[in-house]
This record gives structure tokens, sequence and C-alpha cells, in this order.
């Protein structure tokens, strides 16, 4: 079950490259060795990023490789463009979200909760912006917004049965199999402080909140019942 739920999520990855202006850090890489790539001086590269010594990078973050500011080529102004478009829209998406989140609230979540004979919680304290669409295999779970670092926890006890960032699209994953035929998937994460084998509480710190593909810091959180995705609002409390 765990291993087609890998596939599947390897199957339907819809994140984009990474923005112009940014380079998604992959593992093994180093600060001074992107800097070398990019030609640019590595401690520039942490300025723009707010990095501070020891300068750790993490795989499955965006990273800015061009100035955020000052005067710039036309090429840079594109980009510069196009992050803010993308800014524009999360937050249109984050107002979208706060109505739509009123009425779930509302929404007859309790039968599909006590059917599942699980007690789920939320794995991120955020707002939701995006949600679950049935039929999309771009929208199969949730996107929740975060800090830097903000703590991501086990929605339900159970067994870690994926910690890894090789699945493109999703960041460093985390993947926990549940009772009942439940698996949960947390996508975007900087830090993962979990290992695949370890058994974890509900509740329990598994990872640190990371970035999208548009560089805002998200959690992508799945639910699946018997490896078919559903919506996860209508487990959440």
């Amino acid at each position: 079950m765990a291993l087609l739920f890998v596939l599947v999520l390897a199957g339907c990855s819809s994140l984009e490259p990474a923005p112009p202006g940014y380079y998604w850090i992959r593992s093994g890489d180093t600060l001074s060795g992107i800097a070398r790539r990019y030609k640019v001086g590595y401690k520039t590269l942490a300025r723009w990023n707010k990095l501070g010594p020891p300068y750790r990078i993490y795989a499955g973050s965006l990273l800015r490789v061009k100035p955020p500011r000052g005067k710039i080529s036309s090429t840079n102004r594109g980009t510069q463009r196009t992050v803010k478009t993308a800014k524009r829209s999360s937050t249109k998406g984050r107002t979208t979200a706060k109505a739509r989140a009123k009425t779930t609230r509302r929404a007859p979540g309790k039968r599909a909760r006590a059917a599942s004979g699980l007690r789920w919680r939320w794995p991120l304290g955020g707002k939701v912006v995006q949600r679950f669409r049935s039929g999309d295999r771009t929208r199969q779970g949730i996107r929740i917004a975060g800090r830097p670092g903000q703590k991501v926890v086990a929605a339900e006890s159970g067994t870690v049965v994926y910690s890894n960032s090789g699945l493109k699209g999703y960041g460093n994953l985390i993947i926990i199999k549940h009772a009942k035929g439940y698996l949960s998937a947390y996508g975007f994460n900087r830090r993962l402080l979990v290992s695949e084998g370890a058994r974890v509480k509900r509740g329990q710190g598994i990872a640190e909140v990371g970035q999208a593909s548009d560089g805002a810091y998200r959690l992508h959180f799945e639910v699946r019942r018997k490896g078919t995705p559903v919506d996860p609002l209508r487990y959440l409390p």
C-alpha cells in the first residue's frame, strides 16, 4: 500500500520548474557550489536569502539566485514581475480560502471523521490557500500557509513509510501509514525530523515548513483511503 502510494504521488506531480530568478535546491548542493554556478559570491546569495552562518540550505527549498531589488536588467525586471504576480495570486488565494474555510467548518465532515475511526488533527496551524478538488490530479490535497521553519506535526498516529526527497514536485516528503487503510502525506518541507520506520504519535513534530514553487512557505497535505485521495477537510476538525 505504501509503495503504491509513493508511485502514485510520483506519477501525478504538478509542480512547475523554479520561477525565474530562483533555484530548486537538490540533495548534495552547497551554497558555495550554487554561487559558483551562478557567478555570484556565496555571501551575496546568503544576504539575498536572509541566511546566516553556517549558511545551511535544505533540499527541496527555493533559493533566490537573482538580486531581489535595486537596478536590474530588463530580463530581471521580467523575473520580478513573475514573482510579484505569483505573490499577488497567493494573496488572492488566501483571501478566497478564508471565505471558503467558513463554509468548510459548516460542512458535514463529522460523519467522515467518525467513519475513519481515527482522531485527525491539523498538521499545521495556518490558512488553507488551496483546496482539494476531486478528479483533478494537480489538487489531490490541500495547501496550508506557514512560516519558515514552523513545525509540521503528524495528523494522526502511525508509522513513517517514506521520508525523503526523491519524488519530484514534493520537495522533502513524509508519508505516514495509519490504521484502517489510511495514509497521510506532508510535502514541501524544509527539514525532515523523522526517519522511515519510525512510529509517531498524533501531534508529534515530523518536519519544518518549506517553500512551494512560488517561493511561499506552504505545507502540501494529502489524505488517502486505500490508495484513493480524499478531501482532507472532511477529516480535519
